[in-house]
């Protein structure tokens, strides 16, 4: 029986063109500067992709496949933990759409294929919005912000 699944979405508007947006995914020394972490692949379809922290260690954190690329448009990659990286059914899908929007562009991310309750899944929704805060922030104002940022105040939640 399979797992029950779940999916994300979050949709956020940028002052940019779709080439800095796709650019941004996708370049290692640019998703660095916003994510804190590298995605390091040569984007072709089948190829693995790694998600890689941006420290001493250089831990990598996710591993997947580039399903589809449509340069500047569309990425569809798989995501799994490292960890759970020999089981095809641990494997979740992300979908970058980046769309021309009059003066600026619409980033629709669609993280599907989640298992639902999991903590993939609780990870990915607090995680998510933070990261896409910080490449917003980065492509308008030339800085990322701090993804790593923790409540000030304990009775807020965490976001680990």
């Amino acid at each position: 029986m399979s797992k029950e699944k779940t999916s994300f979405v979050y949709v956020t508007y940028i002052r940019s063109t779709p080439e800095k947006v796709f650019e941004a995914i996708t370049k290692p020394e640019i998703t660095k500067r916003y994510w804190g972490h590298e995605n390091i692949s040569d984007w072709k379809p089948g190829s693995s992709w790694e998600h890689v922290r941006n420290n001493e260690e250089h831990t990598v954190n996710i591993v997947g496949k580039v399903v589809e690329v449509v340069p500047p448009t569309r990425l569809v990659i798989s995501w799994a933990s490292p960890a759970q990286a020999a089981d095809p059914e641990s494997y979740s899908r992300v979908t970058f759409n980046v769309e021309e929007y009059e003066d600026m562009v619409r980033l629709t991310v669609t993280h599907d294929e989640l298992e639902a309750g999991s903590g993939m899944a609780k990870g990915i929704q607090q995680g998510w919005p933070i990261v896409l805060s910080s490449l917003k922030s980065l492509l308008e104002t030339g800085e990322g912000i701090d993804v790593f940022a923790k409540p000030k105040s304990a009775s807020s939640g965490s976001l680990s």
